[in-house]
């Protein structure tokens, strides 16, 4: 009879939006969009990849300046209640999982297993060195800041200062043309084993604020990471190869678009239910893809508006819940400072250490912690975690979130500085053309800096 009960409600007739509720949020997407272009493009004049003005859109929209200067004008252009903003949210989970998709399916598996060793220890030293500088830093820290539980409050800085941001790097990346690089490559390989551990360690802090660790928590949630690399790497990988080179039959690319899609939501899907986070799914199902090269050509398109209007939106969103003013506390603004110092420091450390131990030069560490530096978004969902379970107040949501931005916006520029003293290789060539062969018709004859879809 329950289910009875809730299958008619489900069946009920749901009240449609408003049509303020509307107005806001397309109001909210154009000038998101908007803005985030077009600081996209000073950036990219001021000689920038174009994500450092994408990420300043949030803030400068969000409440630690127009919030703060113009509180009337920023609740008539932006969304206020709750409902209105999870709108964004969703617009911009879906934009995260596609972009995530998308840069998987860039990833060189053939150069990924020949250096595999390489990859692994750069993401154990550039896990394992942040996460205990952050586990340091949380207890000795003021009372105030680490709340009642203080072993609770200094294991979720650790695991805060030990993650890389996928979707940020792929970006990062993507501006700035290094997606064929092999230290690109390796960045992705070795953000990809962290952030599977992160959302790991995070399942594991979560349960602890709220129930305490038990080992059968902690062994469920390994157990479930474990079936799910198993099954991609068996019967995913047949599924997704199969299903891709299918629809790759059809000469328009919308099939091909439309079942790449469907899988990677699907990815995020199965990692969303078995408790991990959905980019984890969506990036495994995007590496399978590479698996039907003969998909590649078609996914042009997809690429393009990924590239071009979901990314920079999701961005752009990712800064609305900063607000800066918090820092004007010394206390608090000091301890930031402390933080962002202990994040960069960290994993620089750690993946300049993995780099070197692994036979790489010195030049190809410093650009591989410069890329892994990133934080970005993850760092802020595992904020919102925190916030949401009460182990972070505002200050300290704000002094982590503070860290995504900056390690964000650090890296462009010093991984200009840093492959620029990377000396290119055939392999790396090889690897460029097979990306550029995958553009799209009316980019064939463009140089190759302007085509659609050269940002991957």
């Amino acid at each position: 009879m329950g289910d009875a009960a809730h299958w008619t409600d489900l069946s009920a007739p749901v009240a449609p939006l408003s049509s303020h509720a509307v107005l806001v949020f397309l109001g909210s997407l154009l000038l998101l969009l908007a803005l985030a272009r077009l600081l996209g493009s000073l950036a990219r004049r001021a000689g920038l990849p174009a994500i450092t003005g994408e990420l300043a859109t949030g803030v400068l929209l969000g409440p630690s300046l127009l919030g703060h200067l113009a509180p009337g004008l920023s609740a008539t252009v932006l969304p206020g209640p709750a409902e209105q903003m999870h709108l964004l949210d969703a617009f911009g989970q879906v934009a995260v999982l596609l972009l995530v998709g998308i840069t998987g399916t860039h990833l060189d598996l053939r150069m990924l297993r020949t250096r595999a060793r390489t990859a692994v220890l750069v993401s154990l030293c550039g896990l394992l060195i942040p996460l205990g500088l952050g586990v340091g830093l949380g207890l000795l820290l003021p009372a105030s800041m680490a709340g009642p539980d203080r072993g609770v409050f200094a294991l979720f800085l650790g695991v805060a200062m030990c993650v890389t941001a996928i979707p940020v790097i792929a970006k990062t990346l993507s501006d700035m043309r290094l997606l064929h690089r092999t230290i690109g490559q390796l960045t992705l390989g070795a953000g990809m084993i962290d952030d599977a551990v992160g959302w790991l360690l995070l399942s594991v802090v979560s349960a602890a604020a709220t129930s305490g660790i038990t080992g059968r928590g902690v062994g469920l949630s390994v157990a479930l990471l474990a079936g799910f690399a198993l099954f991609a790497a068996t019967a995913g990988r047949v599924l997704v190869r199969r299903v891709m080179e299918r629809a790759a039959r059809n000469p328009e690319p919308g099939t091909a678009v439309a079942t790449a899609v469907v899988l990677v939501l699907a990815g995020g899907t199965l990692t969303h239910l078995l408790g991990m986070e959905p980019v984890l799914g969506a990036f495994a199902v995007g590496i399978l893809i590479t698996g039907a090269p003969a998909a590649q050509p078609k996914l042009a398109p997809l690429r393009t508006v990924v590239l071009s209007v979901l990314a920079p939106l999701f961005l752009a969103t990712a800064g609305l819940r900063m607000d800066l003013t918090a820092l004007a506390h010394p206390t608090t603004a000091l301890a930031a400072f402390v933080l962002l110092a202990v994040a960069v420091l960290g994993k620089f450390a750690g993946a300049y250490l993995g780099a070197r131990l692994s036979g790489l030069s010195r030049w190809e560490g410093l650009a591989l912690g410069a890329g892994m530096n990133s934080r970005g978004v993850v760092e802020v969902i595992i904020a919102m975690a925190g916030l949401r379970l009460g182990v972070l107040g505002t200050a300290e949501y704000t002094m982590v979130v503070l860290v995504a931005v900056f390690t964000s916006l650090m890296a462009p520029p010093l991984l200009r500085l840093t492959m620029g003293r990377v000396a290119r290789t055939e392999e790396e060539h090889l690897r460029l053309l097979d990306h550029q062969s995958w553009q799209s018709a009316d980019g064939a004859d463009r140089p190759a800096g302007q085509r659609s879809g050269d940002a991957l």
